[in-house]
């Protein structure tokens, strides 16, 4: 079962999660969400407005609004209802298109419906008009796409979409001193854009959802793979928490492993939320939410003497970078920290995207970071300094098994990249081997 009605399985669309849907005061009309009671043609005006827009889903059959004494699923005649709906997308929309329908019985034995609406936008034939206009969805509410946003719509290519891809991230740097040496082993760096509701385009970051989202990571899969970063040979640290450069749309969350030594963060994690300032109409800016991770394991290990052989350094033991890859992952398609990271943005859950690529920069060669362990160097590979990793987008990286062949696959590609052979046998001897 996913975390949201618009991915669900047909048969996860049961009138049970609607019901629960309908009841959270939070789920309001939105961006990409719209109840209806009954069939209208503003209900076909939605249906174009979300096309044009993030796409969405619409509930007919259910009051918009919550009042005393009124009830709020009412239902509807569901074939009637459907054809009504089929006959208006193909009499109003310019060209004719026709969103996923779904029947969802009532269970009071009424023999009424909810009928579930999904507009998906990566097939719809944008910009579909209505009237010779390009309706376009803000949150709660449809308008009209100005000239610019016509324009977009009609020249944007289907693998240009916001959904599927737009998940690129800009490479990270490694933090120099003085000197101009860096101050960390490497840094690994993914992230997510997404679509901003009207609300989160011109509100500033609120403190509780700063802290909410804060409380998310903190209780998520995230500290526990830091940790093992570092292979637990630290055991203080500071949760998530707001530190350094935070603005009324900016926000940065920062977890620090603590030691006495002469390094005394040896991993850190750095979240920062980044809502752009919005001039005009917001549609198709997006928000951003970066991850970085920076390591200092290899130093602090030599600041404490802990290698018995001189001149010997630090090396990561790959399982540790399994754990790593997968904890991040885990977290950022986690359904609290998805939650609220939709929640700053004012969108859908089902909007939220799952992290697309994952950069790595290190401090000289990555095969002089690894524990070699059955690695074996490739003569004359030549050098890798990182490295930019894609996700395999046909992955659900909230399951348990395709996120685990993503994080193989990332591990496999450092190790060629590295012009190092074995990392493949490597990787399967650690599965075979791990806990379930």
């Amino acid at each position: 079962m996913t975390n949201s009605l618009f991915t669900a399985s047909a048969a996860d669309l049961t009138i049970e999660r609607i019901r629960a849907l309908a009841a959270r005061p939070d789920q309001v009309e939105s961006l990409t969400l719209e109840y209806k009671s009954e069939y209208s043609s503003g209900l076909v005006q939605t249906i174009a407005a979300m096309a044009n827009t993030y796409g969405g889903m619409i509930l007919v059959g259910i009051n918009d609004k919550v009042e005393p004494g009124v009830e709020r699923i009412v239902g509807v005649e569901a074939q009637p209802t459907i054809d009504q709906i089929v006959s208006g997308c193909s009499t109003m929309l310019d060209p004719p298109w026709e969103p996923a329908f779904f029947n969802v019985p009532l269970d009071d034995g009424s023999g009424r419906s909810v009928v579930v609406i999904r507009v998906d936008a990566d097939v719809a034939p944008r910009p579909v008009l209505v009237k010779l206009k390009a309706p376009i969805r803000l949150s709660g509410r449809n308008a009209t796409a100005d000239r610019n946003r016509l324009l977009q719509l009609a020249r944007e290519e289907p693998s240009a979409r916001v959904l599927p891809m737009g998940q690129s991230v800009m490479s990270p740097n490694l933090e120099r001193d003085n000197e101009g040496k860096a101050t960390a082993d490497f840094i690994l760096r993914t992230g997510i854009n997404l679509p901003m509701g009207e609300a989160g385009a011109w509100r500033p970051l609120s403190e509780k959802a700063v802290t909410a989202l804060a409380q998310a990571l903190n209780s998520s899969a995230f500290p526990r793979a830091l940790r093992t970063l570092g292979d637990s040979s630290f055991s203080l640290s500071e949760d998530f928490h707001q530190h350094g450069h935070n603005r009324s749309r900016k926000a940065r969350l920062v977890y620090r492993a603590i030691s006495s030594s002469p390094v005394p963060h040896p991993v850190e994690a750095v979240v920062m939320v980044d809502l752009p300032e919005i001039h005009g109409s917001s549609t198709g800016v997006q928000a951003k939410v970066t991850v970085d991770v920076v390591s200092r394991v290899r130093r602090y290990a030599d600041a404490l003497n802990s290698v018995g052989t001189p001149g010997a350094a630090y090396r990561y033991p790959v399982p540790n970078l399994m754990e790593l890859f997968d904890g991040i992952l885990k977290t950022f398609v986690d359904p609290t920290v998805v939650a609220e990271i939709a929640r700053i943005a004012d969108i859908d859950t089902a909007l939220v995207a799952q992290p697309r690529e994952l950069h790595l920069v290190a401090d000289g060669q990555v095969k002089e970071l690894l524990a070699f362990d059955g690695l074996q160097e490739i003569p004359e590979a030549g050098a890798s300094g990182g490295g930019l990793f894609r996700a395999n987008p046909a992955l659900d990286l909230r399951s348990f098994t395709d996120r685990q062949e993503q994080v193989d696959d990332w591990l496999r590609q450092l190790g060629l990249d590295a012009g190092l052979t074995g990392m493949e046998s490597l990787v399967e001897r650690y599965r075979a081997t791990a806990p379930v």
